[in-house]
């Protein structure tokens, strides 16, 4: 069923970013730094794949990303949601049944046997598709499964998620450039915004963490040569 009210963006950011605090899916640690899926470190780490486990925020959350969608691509802009392997199936087959659409989900690589497909479900030339992931970085897993997408014959000119990191200047760019509209229901900013208003981290950290937000890509090199 399609939420009935548009909070405010703002708010939805906001909100999104209070939840994932609370759960518990936002650490900041520059003492020992995370190691992110390029190999590069990093003070910052979220895991989107916690909130499956919290029935209430994962409602809201899907409300949210549902009402993103309508409002900035359309009410009748799909004709099916596809998941990206795998945090991304299960927010898919959420918002495909708000969206009363089919589901589908694209596999990073070929299987490798029987069909050797990427893309299992029903995809029909033509139709288009709403990719949904649990978060955005670089933006450079959803252009793979954009790929994957369109060579079905379908089109993909969308892709929704929970959180975009919001600090490389280069994702919303690459992936305009390939014909694709990111939508996101919020950045580090607003977890950082938030986790300075509750105090959920100590000072120290928190002012680490927005020096690595600021320029990450300083931050890292700088680590790279200690």
């Amino acid at each position: 069923m399609i939420p009935a009210t548009f909070p405010a963006k703002e708010d939805i950011a906001r909100l999104t970013a209070q939840m994932l605090l609370e759960i518990r899916a936002v650490h900041f640690n520059a003492d020992t730094p995370f190691t992110l899926a390029s190999g590069l470190p990093s003070p910052t780490y979220i895991d989107c794949r916690k909130l499956i486990s919290y029935p209430r925020i994962r409602s809201v959350l899907m409300d949210f990303l549902t009402l993103t969608v309508l409002r900035d691509a359309g009410f009748e802009a799909f004709d099916t949601v596809a998941g990206g392997e795998t945090a991304g199936i299960p927010f898919a087959a959420l918002v495909a049944e708000r969206l009363a659409l089919p589901m589908t989900y694209v596999r990073k690589k070929p299987k490798g046997y029987g069909r050797n497909a990427r893309i299992e479900g029903v995809m029909a030339e033509g139709d288009r598709v709403l990719l949904v992931e649990d978060l955005a970085t670089d933006g450079g897993s959803k252009i793979s499964f954009v790929d994957a997408i369109r060579e079905t014959g379908a089109s993909c000119a969308h892709t929704a998620v929970i959180f975009c990191y919001g600090i490389f200047p280069e994702t919303t760019q690459r992936l305009a450039d390939h014909g694709v509209r990111l939508h996101h229901l919020c950045t580090w900013w607003d977890v950082l915004a938030e986790a300075r208003r509750t105090a959920a981290f100590d000072a120290a950290a928190l002012t680490e963490a927005e020096a690595f937000l600021n320029n990450p890509r300083a931050w890292q090199a700088a680590r790279a040569t200690t």
